[in-house]
């Protein structure tokens, strides 16, 4: 056994030179964080890796969006799997309209009357959703009608990004660059009521079942796969269910705050996937890490890590 680094900072450190500081020490969160920059600089400097991303939670709306956009613009993510919140507040962002610092510290009955929605400490207009099913609306009759016929939610999800004009919006970059994203949770957004009312409108039916068809030769063609889990929930399980067809992911690094004692997937660490076949054992170690974390905090932290060791 390797004895247990002390970390020294200094001024005018570079974050991946304190990531490797963390690294060294090898315990705890700091090792686990200093483990994921490795697993995540291998992900993205091996061609041979096909890259999944999850999100859940707030993580557009928390300052996030940007750092997604550029992870797909510059080729290093190769599909999204999503909730459908983070998408739908992708699209505030597009239309203009965008997300504000709030605080905890507020009577919710009065913010709601002064027309306002509240997600922790970030407020977001409530006009905004008002708002948003007009601009869906103008967006999906902008489409032929035998393509809104039988859609898999990525293939609506691209033809949204195409019909956008916000280069920093992940939808607009996503279709540009060809990277799908998949959300087989999306009618459990904002956008779920709209969609179903202008269903009753105009022709729209969505078949999530042709999702799993590009979703499944992804991970079929991938010579290597790796997951960078965002939180928890139906993107997690998606990503790693779909991972059983080829007896698991090869690498995976989790941030997510959930408790692991309630047995819920959300809070499982990634070592509990391999009973069920969602990950590769083996290597343990070296290819997982399983962090407990603010995603707001640690993930950018990596990702400027993992992006210094490449570079």
């Amino acid at each position: 056994m390797n004895r247990v680094h002390q970390m020294r900072l200094r001024g005018g450190m570079t974050v991946g030179e304190l990531a490797e500081e963390m690294r060294k020490a090898g315990v705890i969160g700091a090792g686990r964080v200093g483990r994921a920059v490795d697993i995540v600089a291998e992900m993205f400097g091996d061609p041979d890796y096909t890259t999944f991303i999850t999100l859940s939670g707030p993580l557009v709306p928390g300052g996030l969006r940007l750092i997604f956009r550029d992870l797909i613009r510059d080729g290093y993510v190769d599909a999204v799997v999503t909730n459908g919140a983070n998408m739908v507040h992708d699209l505030v962002e597009a239309m203009g309209r965008g997300h504000l610092v709030g605080t905890v510290n507020v009577d919710d009955e009065e913010l709601y009357e002064e027309g306002y929605n509240r997600a922790y400490d970030i407020f977001i207009e409530s006009q905004v959703f008002v708002d948003l099913e007009g601009f869906i609306g103008g967006i999906l009759d902008d489409v032929p009608e035998e393509r809104r016929t039988g859609i898999a939610f990525h293939e609506f999800i691209r033809e949204v990004g195409l019909r956008l004009r916000d280069e920093d919006s992940i939808i607009y970059t996503a279709a540009k660059r060809n990277v799908p994203i998949f959300s087989p949770g999306f009618l459990d957004s904002m956008l779920g009521i709209p969609l179903w009312m202008y269903s009753k409108r105009e022709k729209l039916e969505f078949n999530p079942l042709k999702d799993f068809d590009l979703l499944a030769d992804m991970v079929y063609d991938a010579k290597k796969s790796g997951a960078i889990i965002l939180g928890g929930g139906t993107p997690k399980h998606h990503t790693q269910y779909v991972h059983t067809l080829r007896e698991g992911l090869d690498a995976a690094v989790q941030i997510s705050t959930a408790r692991v004692e309630d047995g819920s997937l959300s809070g499982a660490p990634l070592k509990e996937s391999i009973t069920w076949g969602k990950l590769k054992g083996g290597s343990l170690e070296s290819k997982t890490s399983t962090i407990f974390g603010d995603v707001t905090v640690v993930f950018p932290l990596i990702v400027a890590a993992a992006l210094e060791k490449l570079n």
